[in-house]
């Protein structure tokens, strides 16, 4: 052996056995690239899937949040319209609660006025102290007004509980329009997001159930709750705008058709007043007159009576100068029955004079006493003439400011049409 050779010690494999090997190997290999072609084929399927399922997950996703922003301006919108109608409504109540708190103040002036009169014309004297017509319309109007009064203090009332109501819902539509303005921007700020921003990471939760959250059915029923509360306060407050119109224009109406009412009694009074004075007048002057003539039929009487009496003298002195005839010359002859009979006559006719002038003494006497009762009745109703024309005076002051009215018919309906905003001026 010229070559020495060497061999590992290592067990030697048969040639069918290489054989087998590098079979076996091919298979493996074949099995792998087979398994590789099979993963890559399914990780290309997959990836396809999933980028596919991701972008219409992200699309849909989009139009839910475009359509959740869409609805909530929506309900922004509807809300803030309601709420701009709100504050229209509270300013026009505030308005007619102002009108009416102003026609309530303005109530002091007929209220004193009224009292006023009344009390004027409690100082009537003697018979002119009466319940007449004026003084029966003068309390139906102070009543009238006092229910007017009441009447305005329970609308005040009732409108400032209703303010009160309104600034309540108007708080409660301020914050569901800012709760929904804020989820408005959030929900607006997740549309701009995308998987190439750079402020997205990981959360640690977000699968979370988030505390306080309701479901999108009780978030529904909120917001349309609010709306229907808002729509009911308006409807309620409009109402109450128009009670309180209705209110103040009949107010209004009552007292001045019971201003008239009373201003005519006044004037009625007034005139019968001055009727009655100038009867009164023509009365006195006839009394005065009637008084003259019984004076100058007393004097009358009474230059008869001092006739008579120095005829009675005459008669008697004749008489008795003739008792004195001496013897048979005293006899009763037809001058002494003569005489006698015109001394009875006589003495009979200063009686009826006598009688006649205390009679008409008396008379003059009565006339006297009822001319001091016309004169006392005369300054009655003169004072009570004066007072009428006084309280009729004093009740101008009612024609004036607040309870003026309209100048003319075409003002009244600018105003009960509320016309003056679209009127241009002139």
């Amino acid at each position: 052996m010229s070559v020495i050779t060497f061999e590992k010690p290592i067990p030697h494999i048969g040639l069918a056995d290489w054989f087998a090997k590098q079979w076996q190997g091919q298979q493996t290999n074949d099995t792998r690239r087979n398994d590789a072609f099979n993963l890559r084929h399914e990780s290309r399927q997959l990836r396809n899937e999933t980028k596919i399922r991701s972008d219409w997950d992200t699309y849909h996703n989009n139009l839910r949040l475009s359509d959740r922003v869409t609805e909530l301006d929506r309900w922004k919108q509807t809300l803030l319209s309601c709420l701009q109608r709100l504050n229209t409504e509270v300013a026009l109540l505030k308005d007619e609660k102002f009108s009416t708190e102003r026609q309530l103040d303005a109530l002091g002036i007929p209220l004193g006025v009224i009292s006023e009169c009344i009390s004027i014309r409690d100082c009537r004297q003697g018979t002119e102290l009466t319940y007449d017509d004026a003084d029966t319309e003068l309390k139906k109007e102070l009543c009238l007004v006092e229910n007017v009064k009441k009447l305005l203090i329970e609308k005040c009332q009732t409108t400032w509980e209703k303010l009160n109501k309104l600034e309540e819902v108007k708080f409660q539509l301020n914050l569901d329009i800012n709760d929904k303005s804020e989820a408005f921007e959030i929900d607006k700020d997740q549309l701009t997001l995308d998987k190439n921003c750079a402020n997205i990471t990981f959360k640690i939760d977000p699968l979370r159930t988030v505390k306080g959250s309701i479901p999108y059915e009780a978030w529904l029923e909120h917001s349309q709750s609010t709306k229907e509360l808002a729509d009911n306060e308006l409807a309620d407050t409009l109402r109450l705008r128009e009670a309180l119109f209705v209110v103040r224009e009949r107010a209004k109406n009552d007292m001045l058709a019971q201003r008239d009412r009373v201003d005519f009694t006044l004037r009625k009074r007034i005139y019968e007043t001055q009727k009655a004075r100038n009867e009164t007048e023509w009365q006195q002057l006839k009394m005065r007159e009637e008084m003259e003539k019984v004076h100058r039929e007393i004097r009358a009487l009474e230059d008869a009576l001092m006739a008579t009496t120095d005829a009675l003298k005459l008669a008697e002195t004749r008489l008795e100068n003739r008792s004195y005839r001496p013897g048979f010359e005293l006899a009763r002859d037809e001058s002494e029955k003569g005489l006698k009979d015109e001394v009875i006559q006589l003495r009979q006719t200063r009686q009826e004079l006598q009688d006649k002038i205390n009679c008409a003494k008396a008379t003059y006497n009565a006339l006297e006493d009822q001319q001091v009762i016309i004169d006392k009745e005369l300054a009655d109703k003169s004072h009570s003439l004066m007072t009428d024309i006084r309280c009729l005076d004093l009740r101008m002051r009612l024609r004036t400011g607040e309870f003026a009215g309209p100048p003319t018919s075409t003002d009244r309906n600018i105003e009960l049409t509320r016309m003056e905003k679209e009127i241009p001026p002139i």
